[in-house]
């Protein structure tokens, strides 16, 4: 059976890049950070249909800094960066991103809105949230 890519919303603060991964009822997930930005998912979902993709990050990453919580119907991944900084965008190439890649403008927040990183307990609650589609 072929890879299908799922969708991917994305969100960033000064330290931090969020991934929301949209995979209801996804097993044997694996979540892969390298230290050079290069962010890797694998899951298999309803059916057994396996999803994969590898994204090659804008800037470095602390893997020990990347967090994955898994909900019923996404998978959200924390990313934290090496340095802080708001990235022009959250892949290294300048092309344009894949269809399944989109901006998360519910947990968006600009620059000069947020001077601050998000505390701990910030992500906790940013990591708990659901769509609300229940």
């Amino acid at each position: 059976m072929s890879s299908r890519n799922p969708e991917v919303l994305w969100a960033q603060r000064s330290d931090r890049v969020y991934l929301t991964v949209s995979l209801p009822d996804a097993k044997d997930i694996s979540v892969k950070c390298e230290p050079h930005g290069l962010f890797s998912f694998s899951a298999k979902g309803l059916q057994g249909s396996s999803f994969d993709f590898t994204l090659e990050l804008f800037g470095s990453i602390v893997p020990e800094g990347c967090k994955t919580k898994v909900s019923l119907r996404n998978i959200i991944c924390s990313i934290q960066k090496e340095q802080k900084g708001w990235w022009k965008r959250l892949l290294k190439t300048e092309e344009k991103p894949a269809p399944y890649l989109k901006v998360d403008w519910n947990k968006w927040c600009d620059e000069d809105e947020s001077d601050s990183a998000l505390t701990s307990d910030d992500e906790l609650e940013y990591m708990g949230q659901d769509d609300g589609r229940g």
